[in-house]
C-alpha cells in the first residue's frame, strides 16, 4: 500500500468527521480551522490542533511548483523537514528554509508550500489543506549550523557565487533547482564529491551520497550539507561528558575557477539532560570541540520554545535560566511549564506521569583573530523520565451517615475512570449510578482531577461482620478501574474503606404459660434470623418445628412446647402440680455467642397422688432435674415385685392398694395413714435402696389418711439431693368460715366491705363458724380453741383465750356464751353451725390500752358424728374444766403443735373489731 512509505500520523482521539473531499484551502501567516504557519529565524513552523486532524491519518506532501512530493519519513529528514506531535494530536512541523523544495530567492526571500491530507476512515473521505508561507532571513552566519529531532545541518557561505558553466539567467535558476533535486545529477554544473570522515575517510560522489540519505546542494550564495541521525558516515563523541552525533565532510564542488574544496562539519547533542521532581536541567558543551579549532568567543545566546526565542522578561514569567560554567551552557525548565504537557503511563499497569518540552539553544560564536561567526542552534524534545504517581484514596465516611465516601486522585486529564470492581462483580460508571451509588468527576485548576465515590453501607457490594454482639463492622473493598486516553491504556488501583457501628439490635425472647403449654415468641432484631435457636439442649430442627407448631413472619417466630415435652425440665412435683421449666437460647455459632435466652418456668396442675375409698392407691414418679440419670422403669415399690405399671424416659405409674406391695399402716388418734416408697434399687444389694455416699439417688414416699369413713389425701414427700426443694405436703379440703353477727338473731351479718367493725367496750360480739359446702348429717363441726390477739397474724402475741378445749375459758371474768343453733331456712344442718358470744375488750398494760382492736381465731374440727372417740369429738365442751391461764397457754402450745399434722382442722380468723371510745 502506498502509505505505508508516507510520514504518516496517527492521532488517537474521537473521530471528527470532516466531511467528504473539499477544494484545497490555502493558509498564508495566519490562522485557520486549526492551522497556524509563522517564520521563527531559519526555519518555518506549521501548528497543526488536534481538534482538525482527531482521529485522521496526516499525510504531508511538499509542493515544488506544480509538483507534490510526498514527504516520507527518510525523505524529510533528508531534506530539512520534522514533525512532532503530542498523544493527543497537535502537531507542528518545521520545514529548514534551505530545505530541497523551498523556492529560494537569493538567500533572503523563501517560499515554502506544504500539502496537508487528512485521511478518514473511507478512501474517499480526504480533505486537503493547502499551506503557503513566505519568510525573510538575512541574518545568515557564515556558518549555521541546525541541530532538529531527524537530522543535523550546515551550510556555509561561500563569497564567490556558483557560476554554472554555460547560460545565465534562466538556465542559471533550472540548474540550481537540478543541484537541489537528490536524483538530479551535480557532477557537471556543481557538487562533484564529498569524503565523510568516521572518521576514517569515506569518499562518495553526489548520487551515491543521495541515495545513501543525505542532502547537498548550493543555492546562490551557500553550500548546504545535510544528514540524518546514524547513518553509517556519522559517529559519537563525547564532548564535555555530553554525547554528540558528528557529522564531518569535505566536499568537492566546480566552480569557472576550477574545483574548490569546502569542510563542513555538524555536531549535535543527544543527551546531557538531568532531572530532579521539580527541574530539568539541560546541559550543551560549551565549546563543541568537534566544530572549533581555536578560541572561539560567544557573542550571542538565546533559548526558545518550540522553535521560537524567548526574550528576558517571557523566561522570568516562566521560570527558565540560561546559565553557564566553563564547560557547559545549561538551560533550567520547571517540572510543569506552561511550554510543555503532561502525559499520563500505566507501566506494569501502575499509574507513572511524565512531563515533555521542546526547548531551543540558539549560539552565535566568532573564532578568534577570524571575522568569520557561526550560529549553532538545536531542537532538543525532552520527556523526562517516568515519575510514579501513585493514587491517594481518601476515606470521608461518615459512619452515622451510612454511607462510604471514598475519593482517589489526583489524576491528570488524560485519564478516565472506566469500571469499578466490588466483591460482586465489575460495574461501569452507568450501572453503579443506576444501582444508586454516586460518581463524580472533580476538576482543578491545577488540570488534574480526582474521582468519587459513595456507596451506601447497606448495599449489596458492602461486606459485613460482627467482631462484637452489638458492632456491625462493613467492609468495602474495591478496585478503581481506569483508562488512559488517547491510548486507552488500562490501569487500576485499590482502596478498601471499613467503618463500624454500634448499630445492632439483637432478638428477644418472651413467654408464657397456660395450664398445659409453654408459649414463645422471637422477635427477630437488625440481622433477621440470622441465628441458632436451642430449645432444651438441643438445636431446634425441623421436626421439632414440627412438633412445636413453629410459625414465622419476617419479624419473628413463635413456638407452643407442652409442658412435659422432651426439651423441657422437671425441678420441683408437689401434691397438685408439676414445676417445669423451659430453656430457648439464640446463638451465633460462628463466634459462640448468646444473643438472647429465656428460662421461663412455670407450675402446671398435676396431681400425683390419688387415694382411692376402695383401698386403691395410684402415684406419679417424676425425673426431676436434680436426678438427671434416673431411668423411671427402674423404679419399684418397697416390694420390688411392683413396678410400674407404665414408664417412659420422665414419668412412671404406679397403681396397687392398700394392703399389698409392701405398704405399712399406721393408727394414731382417729386417723389409720397407709405408706410406701419408690426408690430406686441396687441390682448388687438385695432389698436394699441404691444409696450414693451422701444421700440416695431417688425416694419418693406415698403416704395416705384416712379420717374416720372420711378419706382425705396427703399426697407424698421425697427426699432429693442436699439443697434440692421439698415437695410440698398436699390434702383434700372441707370449707369453714366464720362470720360476725349484727345482732343475736345471726340473720344480719357483717360483710368484708364493714371491716373494721366498731364495737363500745363490753357491747356483746356475736360469732358464728360454719361448715360450707357439704351437707352430710353424720359431720359435726367442734370448735376446738379460739382466742384474740392485737394482730392479724394468728400467732402473734400477747394473745387472750376464748374458748379452750371447746369449752369457755374459766378465767375469764366475761364468760363466753354458747348459743344453741336450731334448723330454721337458713340452716339446713346444725352440727355443721356454731354460735358464741363474748363481750368486747382490749388488751392493757399498767392500766393503759395497747392498742384499740382485736382480731379473733378458732381452730375448727370436722368430727364423725357416728364414731365420737374420746378428745373433741366427743362434743362441744362435753366436760369443762377449769384450768388456769398458765395451763391454757401450755395447751395451746400442744394444740398448735399437734394441729399441724391435723387433716380435719381449720384455720379461721376475723377482724379488726375496733373498739369506739366515743
Amino acid at each position: 500500500m502506498r502509505l505505508e512509505n508516507i510520514l504518516l500520523w496517527n492521532l488517537m482521539a474521537a473521530v471528527i468527521v470532516l466531511g467528504q473531499a473539499r477544494p484545497n484551502g490555502k493558509l498564508n501567516s495566519q490562522s485557520n480551522s486549526g492551522l497556524k504557519s509563522d517564520c521563527a529565524g531559519n526555519l518555518m513552523r506549521l501548528s497543526l490542533d488536534k481538534a482538525l486532524a482527531v482521529g485522521n491519518q496526516l499525510e504531508v506532501e511538499a509542493i515544488n511548483g506544480t509538483q507534490h512530493i510526498v514527504l516520507t519519513p527518510s525523505l524529510a529528514a533528508q531534506c530539512g523537514y520534522s514533525m512532532e506531535s503530542d498523544p493527543w494530536g497537535n502537531t507542528r512541523i518545521y520545514t529548514s528554509l534551505m530545505s530541497c523544495y523551498v523556492d529560494n530567492k537569493k538567500d533572503t526571500t523563501f517560499n515554502i508550500g506544504l500539502r496537508l491530507k487528512m485521511h478518514g476512515q473511507s478512501p474517499s473521505d480526504v480533505v486537503s489543506h493547502d499551506v503557503m508561507q513566505t519568510c525573510s532571513y538575512t541574518r545568515w552566519a557564515s556558518k549555521e549550523i541546525l541541530c532538529d529531532r531527524n537530522y543535523m545541518e550546515v551550510s556555509n557561505h561561500m563569497a564567490i557565487p556558483v557560476q554554472q558553466a554555460e547560460a545565465k539567467g534562466h538556465i542559471q535558476e533550472e540548474d540550481s533547482k537540478l543541484n537541489a533535486i537528490p536524483d538530479a545529477s551535480g557532477e557537471a554544473h556543481g557538487i562533484w564529491k564529498m569524503t565523510f570522515y568516521t572518521p576514517e575517510p569515506v569518499s562518495m560522489v553526489l548520487r551515491e551520497a543521495e541515495q545513501a540519505g543525505y542532502g547537498a546542494m548550493t543555492t546562490s550564495s551557500r553550500l548546504v550539507m545535510r544528514s540524518p541521525y546514524n547513518t553509517a558516515e556519522t559517529y559519537s563523541e563525547d564532548v564535555a561528558g555530553i554525547p554528540m552525533e558528528v557529522f564531518k565532510v569535505s566536499t568537492y564542488h566546480k566552480t569557472p575557477h576550477g574545483l574548490t574544496m569546502v569542510n563542513l562539519a555538524a555536531a549535535c547533542p543527544t543527551g546531557g539532560v538531568l532531572f530532579t521532581e521539580d527541574v530539568i536541567s539541560w546541559h550543551v558543551p560549551r565549546r563543541v570541540t568537534p566544530l572549533l579549532d581555536g578560541d572561539h568567543k560567544i557573542t550571542e545566546m538565546h533559548m526558545g520554545i518550540n522553535g521560537q526565542k524567548l526574550d528576558k522578561s517571557q523566561m522570568a514569567t516562566r521560570g527558565y535560566t540560561l546559565t553557564t560554567t566553563d564547560f557547559h551552557i545549561i538551560t533550567e525548565i520547571p517540572v510543569g511549564s506552561p511550554d510543555g504537557y503532561f502525559k499520563s503511563h500505566a507501566p506494569d499497569y501502575q499509574y507513572h506521569i511524565t512531563y515533555s518540552v521542546e526547548p531551543m539553544l540558539e549560539v552565535l560564536w566568532r573564532i578568534d583573530n577570524s571575522k568569520e561567526d557561526t550560529r549553532y542552534k538545536v531542537l532538543f524534545p525532552i520527556t523526562t523520565p517516568l515519575m510514579p504517581r501513585p493514587p491517594h484514596s481518601q476515606d470521608h465516611t461518615v459512619p452515622e451517615e451510612r454511607v462510604f465516601s471514598v475519593h482517589v486522585g489526583t489524576f491528570l486529564h488524560d485519564v478516565e475512570l472506566r469500571n469499578f470492581t466490588f466483591s460482586t462483580g465489575v460495574l461501569t460508571i452507568e450501572e453503579s449510578r443506576a444501582r444508586g451509588f454516586t460518581v463524580q468527576e472533580h476538576s482543578f485548576p491545577n488540570g488534574t482531577k480526582s474521582f468519587s465515590l459513595q456507596v451506601p453501607i447497606d448495599a449489596d457490594v458492602v461486606l459485613k461482620h460482627n467482631p462484637e454482639p452489638l458492632v456491625t463492622t462493613y467492609f468495602l473493598p474495591l478496585v478503581f478501574g481506569f483508562i488512559i486516553l488517547p491510548e486507552e491504556m488500562p490501569f487500576a488501583h485499590p482502596v478498601d474503606v471499613e467503618t463500624s457501628l454500634q448499630d445492632v439490635v439483637l432478638p428477644t425472647v418472651t413467654g408464657t404459660c397456660d395450664q398445659n403449654q409453654f408459649y414463645i415468641s422471637v422477635t427477630y432484631g437488625s440481622q433477621g434470623s440470622n441465628f441458632q435457636t436451642i430449645v432444651g439442649s438441643r438445636q431446634l430442627s425441623p421436626e421439632m418445628a414440627n412438633a412445636y407448631n413453629f410459625q414465622e413472619n419476617a419479624t419473628h417466630f413463635s413456638l407452643i412446647v407442652p409442658y412435659n415435652a422432651i426439651d423441657t425440665a422437671f425441678e420441683l412435683i408437689t401434691s397438685d402440680s408439676i414445676k417445669a421449666r423451659l430453656d430457648l437460647l439464640l446463638y451465633e455459632p460462628n463466634n459462640n455467642w448468646v444473643l438472647a435466652d429465656l428460662y421461663l418456668a412455670c407450675n402446671f396442675p398435676l396431681t400425683t397422688t390419688a387415694c382411692y375409698p376402695n383401698g386403691t392407691i395410684a402415684a406419679w414418679a417424676v425425673k426431676v432435674e436434680s436426678v438427671p440419670n434416673l431411668i423411671p422403669s427402674w423404679l419399684t415399690l418397697k416390694d420390688q415385685s411392683c413396678k410400674p405399671m407404665f414408664s417412659d424416659d420422665r414419668f412412671a405409674y404406679f397403681s396397687f392398694s392398700a394392703d399389698s406391695c409392701g405398704t405399712t399402716r399406721t393408727f394414731f388418734d382417729n386417723y389409720m395413714m397407709y405408706e410406701n416408697e419408690i426408690s430406686l434399687y441396687s441390682n448388687n444389694r438385695k432389698g436394699a435402696a441404691y444409696t450414693s455416699p451422701i444421700d440416695p439417688d431417688y425416694r419418693q414416699t406415698i403416704s395416705c389418711y384416712y379420717v374416720v369413713n372420711d378419706t382425705q389425701t396427703i399426697s407424698f414427700s421425697y427426699k432429693p439431693r442436699s439443697s434440692e426443694p421439698t415437695a410440698e405436703i398436699g390434702s383434700g379440703q372441707l370449707m369453714v368460715q366464720m362470720r360476725l353477727a349484727q345482732d343475736a338473731s345471726y340473720e344480719l351479718f357483717y360483710q368484708a366491705e364493714d371491716y373494721p367493725v366498731m364495737k363500745y367496750l363490753r357491747q356483746p360480739l356475736y360469732f358464728e363458724v360454719e361448715l360450707m359446702q357439704s351437707t352430710d348429717p353424720q359431720l359435726e363441726l367442734i370448735l376446738e380453741n379460739c382466742w384474740a390477739t392485737l394482730q392479724e397474724d394468728r400467732t402473734s402475741l400477747p394473745s387472750w383465750d376464748i374458748i379452750v378445749d371447746s369449752c369457755q375459758n374459766q378465767d375469764d371474768s366475761y364468760v363466753t356464751i354458747f348459743h344453741a343453733v336450731t334448723s330454721d331456712s337458713r340452716v339446713a344442718v346444725p352440727s355443721h353451725i356454731k354460735r358464741f358470744s363474748i363481750k368486747m375488750f382490749t388488751f392493757t398494760k399498767d392500766e393503759e390500752v395497747l392498742k384499740d382492736e382485736i382480731y379473733v381465731h378458732c381452730d375448727a374440727v370436722i368430727c364423725d358424728m357416728s364414731n365420737q372417740a374420746d378428745g373433741v369429738c366427743r362434743g362441744q365442751c362435753v366436760h369443762p374444766t377449769g384450768m388456769s391461764n398458765s395451763r391454757h397457754q401450755r395447751i395451746k402450745e400442744v394444740r398448735m403443735e399437734r394441729s399441724a399434722d391435723s387433716t380435719h382442722q381449720r384455720h379461721i380468723s376475723t377482724g379488726p373489731i375496733l373498739l369506739n371510745t366515743q
